[in-house]
């Protein structure tokens, strides 16, 4: 049993997370930036560390800080979290060296995953699908061109180190190659300080299912069943379900097999996501690995009723893990709360809180760190909240959602609930009608 972990993020998962140590009898550290100060994770761990300023790379990024945080308290664990330093190999490494537990997969497992060329040539001889491509990286424009005439167009660039639609470029026809090319790569270099760019077929109108795997340090796996995060912009997930309304039992048998076969072609200890790209025909493709807790574990965790985050700290504990697969019996949805202007091309608005009503009622979970007086940050993500519900069937979980957006009220920033309110009276979408580009062709409202 861990005596205290330091949780090395901010916001609504550092508030995730202490909540769960706090019922499994854990103490906790939080570490917070200058900006930070009155967040509601500062407020609630047992301990609290100043590790910088407001910038990431000066608070959040800042390993030596986080480091010295861990050793003043004496924490002998770290959960990261999401993003920040969640999929950072060497922070794993150095956590390692000071004899403190990164709680996630080894820094050899992050980083054979991590690097998107090196996942997909683990994922071919483990026999997983993978989209058709080139093997191993672009080493010049004219490399690019020649690749492209023997996959066919359109194909997409695609940075090795990525993440997050960064160093990313949809090629359509030759005359754009060298445009892309080099604005991919000069993104890959500024976002990732990793210019390599490989190349794959651009599979059109996909959709975009995941399935949450977990494993332990016994060479157990299995899956939790899938996500359905089609509803995106520019690769950033907006909407997410879980099951999906594209799913079929043979289609979740092969995937969940398929997933299942990827995390222990690595032997993966801890949670992740096998992320695939699924064509209208239901052919799918190995898309990434994340190797850490996702934004969206809430879905997951209300279709099946298991707590992810306690899972993690069990399995980093050396627990092992049932073995047994999951099928949804639930329908769960859920929207993620920005504090945007979606009206605006989604300008973020940073600023004081002055209402902030939640929603409430059976079925309905709101993770965020927010609350009235909060003043928003504009260092970090736009996000500032995560609204999830949960029915017996898709139809009743929109409605349900639709209430609950309904009582959500936010005043003092721009968010996107009036966007999501819209997206759930969208036909299409009620009919489980959409793909990755749905966004593209929605036609949302200002109020």
């Amino acid at each position: 049993m861990f005596n205290k972990i330091l949780i090395a993020n901010r916001g609504e998962i550092a508030l995730r997370i202490i909540r769960t140590c706090r019922e499994m009898g854990i103490k906790t550290v939080a570490v917070y930036s200058t900006a930070d100060k009155d967040s509601l994770h500062v407020r609630f761990a047992d301990e609290a560390v100043c590790i910088g300023k407001p910038h990431s790379s000066d608070s959040y990024l800042n390993i030596p800080h986080i480091i010295a945080a861990a050793e003043i308290t004496n924490a002998d664990a770290i959960h990261p979290g999401y993003g920040f330093l969640a999929e950072n190999a060497r922070f794993a490494q150095i956590c390692q060296h000071h004899n403190i537990k990164f709680i996630g997969p080894t820094p050899e497992m992050i980083s054979q995953m991590g690097d998107k060329n090196t996942a997909k040539a683990t994922m071919i001889r483990a026999g997983v699908p993978v989209v058709p491509g080139v093997e191993g990286l672009l080493g010049s424009v004219d490399h690019a061109i020649d690749s492209a005439k023997k996959i066919g167009y359109p194909v997409i660039l695609k940075a090795t180190a990525g993440g997050g639609g960064k160093g990313m470029r949809v090629v359509w026809k030759e005359e754009e190659m060298e445009r892309n090319y080099t604005a991919a790569k000069q993104e890959a270099a500024a976002s990732f300080k990793n210019d390599g760019i490989y190349m794959e077929k651009f599979v059109q109108e996909p959709r975009h299912i995941e399935i949450q795997v977990a494993g332990d340090q016994h060479g157990n796996v299995c899956h939790l069943s899938e996500r359905d995060c089609s509803i995106q912009r520019r690769h950033q997930k907006l909407v997410e379900e879980s099951p999906s309304p594209f799913m079929t039992p043979e289609l979740r048998q092969k995937m969940g097999d398929a997933a299942v076969k990827a995390a222990a072609a690595i032997n993966y200890e801890g949670l992740g996501t096998i992320e695939f790209l699924v064509d209208k025909d239901r052919n799918f493709y190995f898309m990434e690995m994340n190797t850490r807790v996702q934004v969206e574990h809430c879905v997951t965790e209300e279709v099946i009723k298991f707590d992810l985050i306690k899972e993690q700290i069990l399995i980093a504990m050396g627990e092992k893990i049932s073995g047994n697969n999951y099928i949804p019996e639930l329908h769960a949805i859920e929207v993620r709360i920005n504090a945007e202007d979606p009206f605006h091309d989604f300008r973020p608005s940073p600023g004081k809180i002055k209402v902030f009503n939640t929603p409430g009622g059976q079925g309905v979970r709101v993770d965020s760190h927010a609350y009235a007086g909060y003043v928003i940050p504009p260092y970090y993500d736009s996000m500032i909240g995560k609204l999830i519900v949960v029915a017996r069937t898709r139809e009743d979980a929109i409605k349900k959602m639709r209430r609950a957006l309904r009582e959500f009220v936010i005043e003092g920033v721009k968010t996107t609930i009036p966007f999501a309110q819209q997206i759930m009276r969208n036909e299409d979408f009620q009919k489980g009608n959409f793909t990755t580009k749905f966004l593209e062709t929605f036609e949302a409202k200002e109020p």
